[in-house]
């Protein structure tokens, strides 16, 4: 049987291809891709496999669950834990060669008790004010590593809070303090094979802190983090999301159209009903300002969008039932770029992509 519904394209050969861009742009060194949170929505086992056949030095997820799954479909790349290390699980993480983030000195007496041998990157807090060793206590924090026989120091990385935005002083000033912890780790004589500080934003804001190492995330899933990055690099969007028309009907001028009755039609018209809403990953406040796309025709969402459904003010168009409407992304009915949508609505290319819910068949195109 056929499926119905709102559905995913994930185009993995753009992927791949902004994947080389990428390396092209930074070129000899390191990328350690983020993959967490099912890929930002992509389908994480698909997009690993991809850039692992592309040569991405290093994944990221969050949870060690996230990279047993992706472990056990056979993905053989290292693997980084973003999140705050847990103790009751290192065995588990040693046992599926993980790489951990430690971030407190709780973590160092954590790994001081035990007998195996683990690798770690050490992360500093430089202004992000969430996980990290205080910047205050780096020196100390070194050398309390460096006598722990069972942590290999495989790295040292901070995180940037405004790497993303037009004013950069912040992010100096954050690039500033972690350039005086790799001092402390050189005065240690502590040799750390990667040094990473760059996320997306900050490799097309900040070059000088991309080290030997960049992260990078929503750049090889094809939108920018936001429009104060210079935005050179020809990437293409990896997810395009689509819904198919369920209804067309014939309403009158002066009809109030979804909740609240927010949207009212100015003349007689036709509104169609896509069978997509905000619990598919639609964004909801997208209807003040939103359309479709169909055959390059912009179609106003009329109204709130609905949990499963939305309305958009077809006029005289000739869209019929089961036609599939462009909700954003690039296909043949043109291009809704997320970003726009993102500026629009006041979010982040990030919150819309991973909102996308489970209920939208993901279709994988290699």
């Amino acid at each position: 049987m056929s499926y119905f519904g709102p559905k995913i394209f994930i185009d993995l050969k753009r992927l791949s291809n902004n994947y080389q861009l990428l390396v092209k742009e930074i070129k000899d060194l390191s990328i350690m891709a983020t993959v967490k949170a099912n890929a930002y929505g992509h389908g994480a086992i698909e997009v690993s496999k991809t850039l692992e056949k592309e040569g991405v030095r290093y994944l990221a997820v969050f949870t060690i669950d996230e990279a047993i799954e992706l472990r056990k479909a056979g993905i053989k790349s290292d693997i980084f834990i973003y999140s705050k290390m847990d103790p009751k699980r290192i065995d588990e993480a040693q046992k599926n060669n993980l790489t951990l983030n430690v971030s407190s000195f709780e973590d160092l007496k954590t790994l001081d008790n035990f007998s195996g041998r683990i690798k770690g990157h050490l992360k500093f807090d430089t202004g992000m004010t969430r996980l990290g060793v205080p910047f205050d206590k780096a020196e100390e924090f070194l050398k309390k590593a460096k006598k722990i026989s069972s942590l290999e120091i495989e790295g040292l990385y901070s995180h940037f809070a405004t790497a993303d935005e037009g004013d950069l002083s912040y992010a100096t000033n954050q690039l500033k303090k972690f350039n005086k912890v790799l001092d402390f780790a050189n005065h240690l004589k502590i040799k750390a094979k990667f040094i990473h500080c760059s996320n997306s934003g900050a490799i097309l804001n900040l070059p000088n802190s991309r080290f030997n190492m960049v992260r990078a995330g929503m750049l090889l899933y094809g939108a920018f983090p936001s429009d104060d990055v210079p935005q050179d690099l020809s990437i293409e969007p990896v997810m395009t999301f689509t819904a198919p028309v369920v209804e067309v009907r014939d309403v009158k001028k002066g009809t109030l159209i979804s909740y609240g009755g927010a949207y009212e039609t100015k003349k007689d018209t036709k509104i169609a009903v896509i069978q997509a809403g905000f619990a598919d990953g639609v964004p909801r406040p997208w209807y003040i300002n939103g359309y479709v796309l169909f055959k390059n025709q912009k179609m106003k969402i009329t109204g709130r969008i609905c949990m499963d459904q939305l309305m958009i003010d077809i006029k005289n168009s000739n869209i019929a039932y089961g036609d599939e409407v462009l909700i954003f992304g690039s296909n043949d009915n043109g291009t809704i770029d997320i970003n726009e949508i993102a500026e629009k609505i006041d979010s982040t290319s990030y919150v819309i992509v991973t909102s996308v819910g489970i209920r939208p068949k993901r279709i994988h195109k290699k």
